[in-house]
Parts: C-alpha cells; sequence; structure tokens
C-alpha cells in the first residue's frame, strides 16, 4: 500500500465523514424534496450510525482477530540479536511544533523497546519510521524516537535509526537493505498488535524470521464489553479496524505480503 493511498484509506474509512456525508445528505434532501422525506432518510441512518457505535463495540469486533492473530510471546530466547521497533508512537506535528518527544496512543512501542533493551543488553535496536506527513519539511518520526530512547537509557552505540520509510512495506524494505538482507539469528518486532498481521507479512515476504512482540492493545479480548454512549471511541476503533483489513487486502493485492491474514 502506497503511502498515499494509505493516506486515502484512512480518509474514506473514517466513521466521521460518513456521518458528516449523511447529515449533509439530510440537509440536501429536506430542500431537494417535497416535505423532506429524503433529508428524513439521510437524518434517521446517521442517528442509527451514531447509537450503534455508541452501544455495540463494533471496532473492537474487529480489531480482535487482529490482535489475537500473534499472542505476545509467553518466553524469549536467552539470546536476542535485534530488536525492530515501527514507527507510529509519536505525534509527528506535536514534536515538530514543541521540539520535543511527544507520545501518542501508541506509546507502549517506546516502553516496550527500553524494556527488552535492558533485559537483552546484547541485542542491537533499530528503530524504522520516517515523516507521516503529505507535506514536505516535516522532521521524521526517527528524529525525535532517538532523543527518547536515548532519554530512556538506551546506549547510543545499540541505537539505528531508519528515518526514511513512511509506510510498513517501507519499513521491511528499508531495513532489509540497510542490514544487507534478512539478518540471522533472534529478532524482536515491536508494533502495535493490531498492526502485527500485517507487519509480519511484509517482513516475511523478504525473508525475514521476526519473533512477534506486540503492545499497545485496544481490545480486552473476548467477549468484548459494550461501551454505552462512547461514540467517539465508538468511531475512533472502527476507523482503525477498517484501515487495517483494508490494509491487509491492499498489501496481498500488491504482492508485499505471501497471505491475506498472515499467521504464526
Amino acid at each position: 500500500m502506497s503511502f498515499f493511498l494509505g493516506k486515502f484509506l484512512g480518509w474514506v474509512t473514517d466513521p466521521g465523514l460518513w456521518l458528516i456525508l449523511l447529515l449533509l445528505g439530510a440537509f440536501w434532501g429536506s430542500f431537494r424534496r417535497r416535505g423532506g422525506g429524503g433529508g428524513r432518510g439521510f437524518l434517521a441512518l446517521a442517528l442509527l450510525l451514531t447509537l450503534a457505535l455508541a452501544v455495540l463495540p463494533v471496532g473492537g469486533w474487529l480489531l480482535l482477530p487482529l490482535e489475537s492473530r500473534f499472542p505476545a510471546p509467553a518466553s524469549l530466547p536467552e539470546r536476542i540479536d535485534g530488536i525492530l521497533v515501527l514507527g507510529g508512537g509519536l505525534d509527528g506535528k506535536a514534536s515538530a511544533a514543541r521540539g520535543q518527544p511527544v507520545l501518542n496512543d501508541a506509546a507502549e512501542r517506546f516502553t516496550a523497546a527500553a524494556t527488552l533493551a535492558r533485559a537483552h543488553p546484547e541485542a542491537r535496536l533499530i528503530f524504522s519510521g520516517g515523516s507521516n506527513s503529505i507535506w514536505e519539511g516535516q522532521e521524521p518520526e526517527a528524529h525525535y524516537a532517538e532523543r527518547l530512547l536515548l532519554d530512556l537509557g538506551v546506549a547510543p552505540d545499540r541505537l539505528t535509526v531508519e528515518a526514511t520509510s513512511r509506510t510498513t512495506r517501507e519499513n521491511a524494505a528499508n531495513l532489509t537493505a540497510l542490514l544487507g538482507g534478512p539478518p540471522q539469528g533472534n529478532w524482536l518486532l515491536i508494533t502495535s498488535a493490531w498492526h502485527m498481521p500485517r507487519a509480519v507479512g511484509c517482513f516475511r515476504h523478504l525473508g525475514w524470521q521476526v519473533i512477534p512482540y506486540p503492545v499497545d492493545y485496544r481490545t480486552q479480548g473476548e467477549g468484548e464489553p459494550l461501551k454505552p454512549l462512547d461514540p467517539a471511541a465508538g468511531f475512533a476503533e472502527l476507523s482503525l479496524a477498517l484501515h487495517e483489513w483494508l490494509g491487509l487486502l491492499a498489501y496481498r493485492i500488491q504482492g508485499a505480503t505471501d497471505a491475506l491474514f498472515p499467521s504464526p
């Protein structure tokens, strides 16, 4: 999935956009048709969408199989040769505006990396993440990630940053080029649990044998509870889930992965 296609999918899978379009349809229909019947239909759909996402955990239901695909490892090999951390845990715009690392809701990518680096001092730590902005000039995420990881105690001689990747596919390709091919040994892959299937698929396609280390869970596991009167969370989870499922489909069509839904 190209960078711009990913941005487009993120836009069209936002339920907030659907709600706005339905409300615009209601406004247009109230003038277009005598009696406002068309407008009432759009308004009813908008209300149903809001109520459904306010009560039913639709996004959670769609995220659950993504997050459950690669369970967190019960134990790790005694020796870890490398730790790969994929970008996405920093707010690039806020970091650039404030001149310091600003974490977002995927901050566990960094806390897990620092914890694992301390537990495995023999391991090399590599962060991969460029700019997520469609506009030129924004500092890559790696710039602030390097500062943050050093502040968290990672030794400079163990840390490498790759600052050009803007997509998961580019993460895998650029790290493969950086290391001169898929490395041997035990390499951990840290990313959000819902993103892990697509990430593992991209690295496997290029010959890597990574150990998935999922973090940043958004669901509570089996029996996802109802979330009454919380439409904001429902909209956000549904948008994230739809984007990720469409990303898996797009990557499979483009040949970036060897399976539609990579498995352990």
